[in-house]
């Protein structure tokens, strides 16, 4: 029985990798994908391709979908951080993580 693969070319990889790298972490360069995208990225939105964020605070989320409510179809948010009322993400008391909401995944 063969199995089916998906290979991403390693030009993509790369890409995303420079691109990631040229912010201090990858939150801030999510933010500026969700809400200062390049011509780039709306084109690969119009070929119904959909960019998946990671790790992002509810407040943020909540905000994209206010600001950016045209381009809600390609977004896909997971592991949603939950913060209180101040912003500041919830800790688990155990374990000191970040709270994050069930995305049924």
């Amino acid at each position: 029985m063969k199995t089916r693969r998906s290979v991403i070319p390693a030009t993509v990889v790369l890409i995303a990798s420079t691109l990631q790298a040229s912010y201090a972490d990858g939150y801030s360069w999510q933010m500026a994908n969700l809400f200062e995208p390049t011509p780039a990225q709306l084109e690969r939105e119009q070929e119904q391709r959909v960019m998946i964020y990671d790790g992002m605070k509810d407040t943020d989320i909540n905000r994209a979908l206010n600001e950016q409510f045209q381009r809600i179809e390609s977004m896909m948010f997971i592991r949603t951080i939950v913060t209180d009322d101040t912003g500041e993400s919830l800790r688990d008391r155990t374990t000191g993580d970040a709270v994050v909401e069930d995305d049924g995944c």
